[in-house]
């Protein structure tokens, strides 16, 4: 394969000329803002709860004025609705060009003096093809309606009262749907009072004995939840919400069932993502817990809030009750779209509904899309309607012309040519309408019904590939958009969200480093550990949940086991160990200890089994506490007294630890740390820090010494992380009593400052974290779906650029880049970010001047401008390059670095980005020159942002696939929007034009599905527009000798059974059955997929070669068989020939040849096709016998007697073969020529499938960039010279057979990764100008911290201030509840180490001293006794 050039040139905005902007204004022209429904974000608003509204707000006629009234919660996502389907479905359809022309030739033929046949049967196609695209186009947006329904449909508990209770405030109507008006809901069977309706007050307030039933003793006039619609609630409703029940508005939290009026949301329908995320109630509105309460007029109050706005992570409110004024920030809030978790109840204020809500603000309304190939198939029928033009206007000219000439010689077919009506100029006219309707047909009106049914009938091939079914949830590929499948087939960048479509949001404990030992355990699934009993077996397959060592974990969770840890710890322990394993026992207890210990966990017991329950607002931190309980260190929670309860393997009793401080974990600080003391029989009493945290960062605080151990686990870490697994690295410290208790006061005196307090607080927390003992490293891996690694590979194989849009941190997106391919070993990061000290224009700048020195965008005057005013970037002299080429973003004075670079760039450089045109274009051309991009902490927003910057910056064709509502807006904006539907919700594949249960499925889908589609409708239009050209051609040709009359030169009926009968079926065959290649050859080598991508198989070429085929042979057909005929009679009996004699013939041959001539171009021929070419050549066949034969006493025929003198006539049987052979040899030799002498990829591959097919298995593709025999794995290779398909490539003028010399391939799946350094890729961040080592660290955690942290510090915060004598004053944000504790309620906890002293009591019992040569020592510089508090 030819090595490709592919350049993208950003599209500067500019001013065209009239003529182009109009053309524009037309083809751009967006239907769905004309019937668009939704309005721009209403004005800040105040919501006033059991108080009447304001006076000035009501209008004269007594109603609230329009600007108070807030919108409805019916959300509707559907395109049309009973009014608008006809109007904007038919303009819709006549945006097409050709859709215009037919109407205009059905108008003309109304009138008789044009009429060919019937009005109503001239109009009839039209018809048929609007009618059927409306049919398809309905049925489409009906499921969208059916899913509205269901959402709109939902239930909740609102606040109702009889007695008096009233919502103020204002809501505007609903709307009747389409699907509502015409298919109203069936309603079964209704259910009891009792489930519509809650009474959650205590009856004995009312003076009721307990015994008297519930509902007798409130009545019907009580406060009560009355089950309610979605589309009903209303802003200003009270809401009550239950266990893992949906939100159904944008909710502020009054109260929970949580002593501390906490609540737990789980955020998969937003983000994607699983983990818990807690939210805390408003401290002001707390005493709300009930109907009564909520219902009661003296509870009065006013919410007052910004706009509606889009951004998720932003919303400003502040609540007034009784003259005070409480803030209300995201963190008070329930999000549309969110899930209750983990919490019993939760009361709210209904902020916002419906399309103000925040997850319908970032959907964005249902776009009307075209696919490439329709955009482009109008400028062609525009040419086809300017020759038709000049065609018209030159029959018009010549006949205009010759009567002019002939009536003043007194032609008498020109008798009375000389009145008003009937004259010359007047005769042109109508002979121009006569010749529209003579070659109407060089547009065919078919190929667009046509179209659309192949184009249906793809979407029907993808659903029934069962090996894009997923079969675990029995979810198929579907096709929401049938229009779109060959945009499949170009694509040249993904925009891909990450959790939920690239992961599985499921953290995994792989390996861990301990002392210098690295421990590569196997993740073994629950249903093959051997030490699980027969009972937790059986119990966890008929639940998605498993019990192992008392812990409950999902049954998609795998258990760490490692049968030479297993061992160090036992052997460690035992009566017999030596001294080297008592000093690793010391750390190997320690190290687990932290894990169990050091995290923001929550724990919960289950109320059947009794097991532990781990919840988390961060995975990975999860997964850290699971992986010690896999191997014995279970963490049981935190009670209230925040003392955290341990249990080990080698302790009969629970260890009880109490936790003193916790040091918070930042993106600043990268490290969090906890101080605990350890409570316990024998007297040990010690303090201890525990901190973990990237590696950098701890090993900046470590202690001097132990080298050895510093160096290995640097080592083993760098390991880790080419593994594409997250570090964390684990360390503690020994606190002397007195020196903490100083320290103490410090850190309180920081926590209460008012003045600097966060730079007081970490300027004290510097001075604990310091001096630290190393104990090892983690490596988590956050699961990936199935078959991502291999897909990203091939993708990028096949030419496409990947980006990746995430809200995750740098580090997690990084270290997903790495574990999917995204980022190679030899790869190098270009760090942007926003809200430096450094403009994010001038960090791009910087970055191209430093690696792309000889980028063109840099001799742009005002790039230079920003470099002169730019800081100087502190880089090492191998990071620079001389050359950047697409081909090669690595020179050669690069030294051991080859890899190409990845471009990083966060959420906030990204709004400084798109402030201005001129930082828009530095962001994409630098992207353009990087390998990929990964933008990370990006609002849904600014994905649909990125995606529109790449599809109308570059004109590129962009696919977006995600699987959270937060990429809905993404999807919306892309050419091609894909959703994941499968366990992260559905509020994605609702709104995509494709939907599919995994990433990999992608994969196929386009390098198969859509590079056949997109081949095949390529061809299809082609031969469409050839086929049309030799009818138009010969009967062009005719009117040279027919007096320019727009006479037909054969029987009207070949004509009009040209586009349905004769030719159709052909051209539909290859749209539905050609295949360019096999599709195991397409999946093999991504390569090919250039061929899609770079517009190889519809394009102005293609379309110019097709038509003048069509000339050429029209030519051929029409000449050849008339100068046949006329040079000497062909009859037998003398007399001369007969129009219908050579026309016959010419229709016959013209059948054949573009039938024929059809099937040649088609790639492949199967049964199907071989069908649809014989059977319109078939039918003509018979046509023209039965047509002939027909008597004048049946009806009146134009060839009766016909086939007496045509198939007898020798000149009709040697006019077909040699007309189809002078028609067609120069395509056939052309296709000679292509697939022997000079054969492209395609004809190598079906060549060798053919001859030699085990050569062809041979050939190796090497996905990771080495190849046998390369050291270090060699490094980035341009995929088209070195993969697999280079090597097919001969010598001009050797057979392709005749090559003796293949290289290996092996399956991209088990191609070796290569050895290599993981540190020799760097980061250069450009913000600072600081170029670091890599080490893929990443530690994912909610900032800052969450209401469940804050909490904890308030505990402590308060225990100091106890300890300390004194009183604090608690702010209304951290009002304090009562707590109780007990079995069944959820614990919190963030936890700290465990006491690894017990190795000390242990160690009394060692009777020899055995060294292990496989361990690196350990032993620190401190006396024998353990570091770690004894029991």
């Amino acid at each position: 394969m030819a090595k490709e050039k592919v350049a993208f040139k950003y599209r500067r905005p500019s001013k065209p000329n009239p003529i182009v902007q109009v053309y524009e204004r037309i083809t751009s022209f967006d239907l769905a803002k004309l019937f668009s429904t939704k309005r721009e974000p209403g004005p800040p608003r105040t919501i006033y709860v059991n108080e009447p509204l304001p006076a000035s707000w009501i209008g004269s006629r007594g109603k609230v004025r329009k600007e108070h009234r807030y919108i409805s919660n019916q959300v509707i996502s559907s395109k049309y609705n009973i009014f608008t389907f006809v109007p904007r479905n038919l303009l819709e359809q006549f945006r097409r060009i050709a859709n215009l022309f037919f109407l205009g030739i059905a108008i003309l033929q109304f009138f008789p003096e044009f009429t060919t046949v019937s009005a109503s049967v001239v109009i009839l196609p039209l018809a048929i093809i609007v009618f059927l695209t409306g049919a398809k186009d309905g049925y489409e947006d009906y499921s969208r309606h059916q899913a509205d329904r269901a959402v709109n449909q939902s239930t909740t508990m609102v606040l109702h009262a009889e007695s008096g209770w009233k919502n103020y405030n204002a809501t505007q109507g609903k709307t009747k749907t389409f699907v509502r008006r015409i298919f109203p809901k069936r309603t079964g069977k209704k259910r009891g009072r009792d489930a519509d309706v809650e009474y959650d007050d205590d009856p004995r307030d009312s003076g009721s004995s307990m015994d008297t039933p519930l509902k007798e003793s409130y009545g019907q006039g009580k406060p009560r939840w009355q089950r309610t619609l979605w589309e009903d609630v209303k802003v200003g409703d009270f809401v009550k919400l239950h266990d893992g029940e949906p939100v159904p508005a944008d909710i502020l939290i009054c109260s929970t069932s949580d002593e501390e009026n906490v609540a737990f949301v789980e955020t998969k329908n937003l983000d994607g993502e699983t983990n818990l995320k807690s939210r805390s109630s408003l401290a002001s509105l707390t005493d709300l817990r009930t109907a009564s309460r909520c219902a009661n007029p003296d509870n009065h109050f006013s919410i007052a809030c910004d706009r509606p706005e889009s951004n998720m992570y932003r919303l400003n409110a502040a609540v007034e009750r009784d003259g005070k004024k409480t803030a209300v920030d995201l963190q008070t809030i329930l999000l549309r779209g969110t899930v209750l978790k983990n919490t019993e109840w939760a009361i709210g204020v209904v902020l916002f509904t419906g399309e103000d809500s925040k997850i319908i603000l970032n959907a964005g309304g249902t776009p009307s899309k075209r696919s490439k190939v329709e955009r482009q198939m109008n400028p062609q029928v525009m040419i086809n309607l300017f020759l038709l033009g000049l065609m018209c206007t030159a029959c018009a000219i010549g006949d205009s012309s010759m009567q002019k000439v002939q009536y003043p010689q007194g032609a008498p077919w020109l008798w009375g040519d000389n009145t008003k009506g009937d004259n010359p100029s007047i005769n042109g006219l109508i002979t121009w309408a006569f010749a529209l309707l003579t070659f109407q047909n060089i547009v065919p009106i078919s190929l667009y019904l046509s179209i659309e049914i192949v184009r249906t009938l793809q979407s029907a091939w993808i659903y029934f590939d069962y090996d894009i079914w997923y079969k675990k949830t029995d979810t198929p590929t579907t096709a929401r958009s049938w229009n779109l499948s060959d945009d499949l087939g170009q694509i040249e960048f993904i925009l891909s969200d990450k959790t939920g479509t690239l992961t599985q949001n499921v953290m995994v404990f792989r390996q861990c480093t301990i002392g210098g030992v690295i421990y590569k355990g196997s993740a073994v699934p629950f249903e093959e550990d051997e030490s699980n009993g027969l009972n937790e077996k059986a119990a966890a397959s008929q639940s998605s949940t498993s019990v192992h060592n008392g812990v409950a974990r999902g049954n998609d969770v795998p258990i760490f086991k490692d049968e030479q840890l297993l061992a160090d710890i036992e052997h460690s322990f035992s009566s017999d160990a030596d001294p080297a394993s008592t000093a690793h026992a010391r750390l190997l207890n320690g190290f687990f200890t932290v894990l169990a210990l050091c995290h923001t966990v929550l724990t919960s017991y289950d109320e059947k089994t009794g097991a532990i329950q781990y919840k988390a607002q961060s995975p990975d931190e999860q997964a850290l506490v699971q992986g010690a309980a896999d191997v014995g260190f279970v963490y049981k929670g935190r009670d209230s007294n925040s003392l955290l309860t341990l249990s080990s393997p080698n302790s009969d009793e629970d260890e009880k630890y109490e936790l003193l401080n916790i040091l918070e974990f930042s993106s600043a600080r990268k490290r969090m740390s906890a101080i605990v003391k350890k409570h316990g029989d024998d007297g040990d009493s010690r303090i201890l820090l525990l901190t973990k945290g990237a590696d950098n960062i701890i090993f900046d605080r470590l202690r001097p010494g132990n080298d050895e151990m510093k160096a290995t686990t640097e080592k083993h870490l760098a390991e880790f992380a080419s593994d594409g697994l997250r570090t964390l690295t684990l360390a503690y410290k020994i606190i002397p009593e007195a020196e903490y208790n100083a320290w103490n006061e410090r850190y309180h005196d920081a926590t209460v400052a008012l003045d600097d307090r966060e730079e007081k607080i970490e300027a004290v927390s510097e001075e604990m974290e310091k001096d630290l003992r190393l104990l090892g490293a983690t490596a988590i891996e956050d699961k990936l779906q199935d078959g991502v690694p291999e897909a990203i590979a091939d993708l990028k194989l096949a030419g496409i650029k990947i980006w990746v849009l995430t809200g995750d941190k740098l580090e997690t997106a990084m270290a997903i880049g790495r574990s999917t391919n995204l980022i190679a070993e030899n790869n190098n990061l270009i760090v942007v970010r926003g809200a430096s000290a450094r403009p994010v224009q001038q960090q791009l700048v910087k970055a191209f001047e430093t690696f792309f020195p000889d980028a063109d965008l840099l001799e742009d005057h005002e790039i230079k401008d920003l470099e002169a005013h730019s800081a100087p970037v502190t880089t090492p002299n191998h990071l620079k390059r001389m050359s950047a080429g697409n081909e090669s973003l690595v020179g050669a004075d690069n030294g051991n670095r080859d890899g190409g670079m990845i471009l990083v760039i966060d959420g906030a450089g990204l709004l400084e980005a798109f402030e201005n045109e001129r930082s828009k274009e530095l962001l994409l051309q630098l992207g353009m020159h990087c390998e990929g991009v990964i933008c990370c902490r990006v609002s849904p927003l600014q994905k649909a942002q990125v995606t529109r910057l790449v599809k109308d910056g570059l004109g590129a064709m962009t696919l977006a696939i995600g699987d959270g509502a937060n990429d809905v807006s993404m999807i919306q904006a892309a050419d091609i929007g894909v959703g994941i539907s499968g366990e992260e919700g559905l509020q994605a594949a609702n709104n995509a034009d494709y939907a599919l249960a995994q990433f990999r499925f992608l994969k196929k889908l386009l390098l198969v599905h859509g590079h056949w589609s997109y081949a095949r409708n390529g061809i299809m239009i082609g031969t469409f527009f050839y086929k049309n050209i030799i009818a138009m051609g010969v009967l062009w040709w005719f009117q040279i000798f027919s007096g320019w009359s727009g006479n037909y030169v054969f029987s009207y009926y070949y004509l009009l059974l040209w586009n349905s009968v004769w030719t159709l079926l052909p051209v539909v065959g290859i749209g539905l059955f050609d295949r360019i290649a096999d599709a195991r050859d397409l999946m093999d080598y991504p390569e090919l997929y250039r061929y899609g991508r770079t517009g190889s198989w519809f394009n102005y070429k293609l379309f110019w070669i097709y038509m003048l085929d069509g000339i050429y042979q029209s030519t051929i057909v029409y000449f050849f068989i008339m100068y046949t005929y006329v040079s000497v009679t062909s009859r037998s009996d003398g007399y001369d020939i007969d129009q219908t004699e050579f026309s016959t013939t010419i229709a016959v041959s013209a059948v054949m040849i573009a039938d024929l001539f059809t099937g040649f171009a088609a790639t492949v021929w199967t049964g199907w096709h071989f069908f649809a070419v014989s059977l319109g050549i078939i039918i003509c066949w018979i046509f023209t016998a039965a047509y002939a034969a027909i008597s004048p006493s049946y009806a009146s025929t134009d060839l009766y007697g016909n086939h007496f003198l045509l198939f007898r006539s020798p000149y009709f049987w040697l006019c077909l073969p040699l007309v189809f052979i002078l028609a067609t040899a120069p395509r056939y030799f052309y296709k000679v020529f292509c697939s022997t002498v000079k054969p492209g990829d395609l004809e190598l591959i079906k060549v060798l499938r053919k001859q030699d097919p085990s050569r062809l298995n041979s050939l190796r593709c090497y996905p990771y960039g080495g190849q046998d025999g390369d050291e270090e794995g060699g490094g980035h290779r341009d995929s088209t010279e070195n993969f697999g398909l280079a090597h097919l490539r001969q010598p001009s003028g050797v057979s392709v057979v005749a090559s003796t010399h293949m290289t290996s391939r092996t399956s991209l799946a088990s191609a070796p990764r290569p050895s290599v350094d993981f540190r020799a890729a760097s980061r250069t961040d450009m913000s600072t100008g600081l170029t670091s080592v890599e080490h893929g660290f990443g530690f994912s955690m909610e900032e800052p911290g969450g209401a469940h942290l804050r909490r904890i510090q308030t505990d402590l915060s308060e225990r100091r201030v106890g300890q300390r004598g004194g009183r604090v004053h608690v702010s209304e944000g951290d009002h304090r509840r009562s707590r109780s504790s007990g079995k069944g309620r959820v614990a919190s906890g963030l936890a700290s180490i465990g006491s690894i002293g017990r190795a000390r009591r242990l160690s009394q019992k060692l009777k020899s001293r055995i060294s292990h040569p496989h361990r690196t020592s350990t032993a620190d510089e401190d006396p024998p006794s353990p570091p770690m508090p004894e029991q």
